[in-house]
């Protein structure tokens, strides 16, 4: 398959497979004729890609994924998934203060103990969570 048509099937534009391609990410085989040509492997590395983008993953660290030997893969890995555990806690800890909120019966926010915690945590670092105190 050629790229324009990879492009219109995976939803990209031809400019970004040649830029994967360039930087080494998913490369396809070249016909005679030097044009890329892609195949369904290459289509599910491509999709891949994509995944691994959509949680914040660089093309670097999608190119060292996409090979399981790679030296400081499972590193990568592992960084990825206690960024996105971390996300996790900072979005249930915001859906916690919102629903609060809500119901907060004080006429300022500021008048709140509990609003004011939040208000006043660390973020990232600070992971004691919303209304568990401090």
């Amino acid at each position: 398959m050629k790229i324009g048509e990879v492009a219109k099937r995976i939803g990209i534009e031809v400019h970004v497979l040649r830029h994967w391609h360039d930087k080494g990410v998913v490369v396809p085989d070249r016909a005679e004729s030097g044009h890329r040509i892609y195949t369904e492997e290459h289509i599910r590395r491509l999709r891949i890609v994509q995944s691994c983008q959509s949680v914040g993953m660089s093309l670097a660290e999608i190119r060292l994924v996409l090979h399981r030997d790679e030296k400081g893969r499972a590193e990568i890995i592992d960084l990825r998934l206690r960024r996105i555990r971390s996300q996790r806690a900072q979005l249930e800890d915001a859906a916690k203060f919102l629903e609060h909120v809500i119901g907060c019966t004080h006429d300022f926010l500021t008048r709140c103990p509990d609003c004011t915690r939040y208000a006043l945590k660390d973020r990232p670092a600070n992971r004691a969570g919303f209304g568990r105190g401090r």
